[in-house]
């Protein structure tokens, strides 16, 4: 007997994904077509970092760690938007690095919410 994985939105790396979309996020925000200020493209950046990173808490246990993780991924960004002074190139390597470090460091310590990976195999043995 086996219990079906459970369907999602995320799949079963939430935080995975979540932080690769933040890494692009860094990127597309740089690309002068788009036509987004320096301070236009801090504010989309840091925004969207934190949306990520609520969607993460809401789509892994224990929440606290994905919570706290997705603080400090927003606030280094809205840091390297606003405060330090690099060029928009040096911002968004550094996001990608950041997201790159955290969403590593994240994935081990958080399981998703929908339950395990693999299906649970429960096998039952007869006594005689």
């Amino acid at each position: 007997m086996s219990t079906p994985k459970k369907p999602t939105i995320w799949g079963q790396e939430p935080a995975v994904i979540a932080y690769v979309f933040n890494a692009l996020l860094a990127f597309l925000v740089t690309i002068p077509a788009l036509g987004l200020t320096e301070t236009a493209a801090g504010y989309v950046s840091t925004i969207g970092s934190g949306v990520l990173a609520l969607i993460v808490a809401w789509q892994t246990r224990p929440w606290v760690i994905s919570t706290l993780t997705g603080a400090v991924s927003t606030i280094l960004t809205g840091v390297s938007h606003f405060w330090l002074v690099l060029t928009p190139a040096q911002t968004a390597a550094f996001i990608l690095l950041l997201s790159a470090v955290l969403g590593l460091v994240l994935r081990g310590q958080v399981s998703p919410k929908s339950g395990p990976i693999a299906p649970i195999v429960v096998i039952e043995e007869k006594l005689t």
